[in-house]
């Protein structure tokens, strides 16, 4: 299939007709790099139009699963399958090619706010029937599409009845709540379990919210790579906040475990796939006891449904088959659950 590689920039455009100074075209490429989006396409270089199906692929990181790709190239129905990320390169576009039978695969790099403004970008994301937002760091995705066009442009996709996915990052900007990682520091430790069972309110306990609308996902957080990093202590601290902080009495969570998904059709109703240890349904059903600054967290009887792989689940009654429901309980930064072996995962 032929492949196309394009980079776009205002260094493209008609300057070097205008700009009589060499020294000066190469000062004004400097100077807008960091506005250059890149688009880098494989198969057919002409869009089709084709009559895809809605669904969310939630996916949790680490290896790629070609059973959630190939979910998601279905649902394109052919048409073309667009990968959005805003660092890195197209190493998904020949992978999701190998995979699925589609008019093309193209990888969309968006690295910045000012590249979000672009029209080009948005017309790129309105002809796709398939997106997939890749890992990275979903810090770079709130602070740069948020409250721009292509917020709208992925909004717009999802309305329209057309699939989207996404892996790690792409998977914790799905939900109406998001831990935006905005307050990391790149030298400094990731947020981890036992750095906010101790303080829920430290300050790399950074939330948004209102950035996709999905469906069956409103009033709800994800997490990824969840039982592999031990990330459930840090998924209660979010939820913890959600309450106590105002936004919703009883917020939901999915927690999505590496090299594991949830396909979500339509209707809400999900299954589990991959190798991994699955998913976690978690709901708050009474507000925090103790969730303050620099204070040890109490939250007891969070109703927990963990889905291994094959498992269902209904997002509409929140109510699974195929799993185990237990409740989880945080008392004085200690995570406990209720099963007879006593693990939280």
């Amino acid at each position: 299939m032929q492949r196309v590689r394009l980079r776009y920039s205002v260094c493209d455009m008609s300057l070097k007709k205008s700009c009589g100074h060499i020294l000066f075209i190469l000062f004004l490429c400097a100077v807008v790099h960091a506005q250059t989006f890149q688009y880098m396409r494989m198969g057919n270089k002409e869009d089709v139009q084709t009559k895809a199906s809605a669904g969310t692929a939630m996916m949790g990181g680490g290896k790629d699963l070609d059973d959630a790709f190939r979910w998601l190239c279905n649902k394109a129905n052919g048409g073309d399958f667009l990968i959005l990320r805003a660092r890195g390169d197209d190493d998904y576009n020949k992978y999701v090619n190998d995979l699925c039978k589609l008019n093309s695969v193209a990888t969309l790099i968006i690295p910045d706010r000012k590249t979000a403004l672009d029209p080009t970008v948005v017309d790129i994301i309105r002809h796709a029937e398939a997106i997939f937002v890749a890992g990275g760091d979903q810090a770079l995705y709130v602070n740069g599409w948020r409250t721009s066009p292509v917020q709208d442009a992925i909004n717009n996709h999802v309305a329209a009845g057309k699939p989207l996915g996404g892996t790690s990052a792409g998977l914790a900007i799905q939900g109406e709540y998001i831990y935006t990682s905005m307050n990391d520091l790149d030298d400094g430790p990731n947020l981890s379990s036992p750095m906010v069972l101790k303080n829920p309110y430290h300050i790399q306990v950074a939330l948004a919210r209102d950035f996709l609308k999905v469906p069956h996902l409103q009033n709800l957080i994800t997490d990824s790579h969840f039982a592999k990093r031990d990330r459930l202590g840090r998924s209660l601290v979010f939820l913890a906040r959600i309450a106590q902080d105002g936004w919703a009495q009883n917020p939901r969570e999915i927690a999505v475990d590496e090299k594991s998904a949830v396909l979500v059709e339509p209707d809400g109703k999900a299954t589990v796939i991959g190798t991994g240890k699955g998913a976690y349904f978690i709901q708050v059903k009474n507000p925090p006891e103790v969730c303050r600054p620099n204070t040890t967290l109490t939250f007891r009887n969070l109703a927990t449904y963990h889905g291994p792989t094959g498992a269902h689940f209904d997002l509409t009654t929140w109510n699974g088959n195929g799993g185990e429901s237990y409740l989880l309980s945080v008392e004085n930064g200690v995570v406990h659950a209720n099963r007879p072996d006593q693990s939280i995962y």
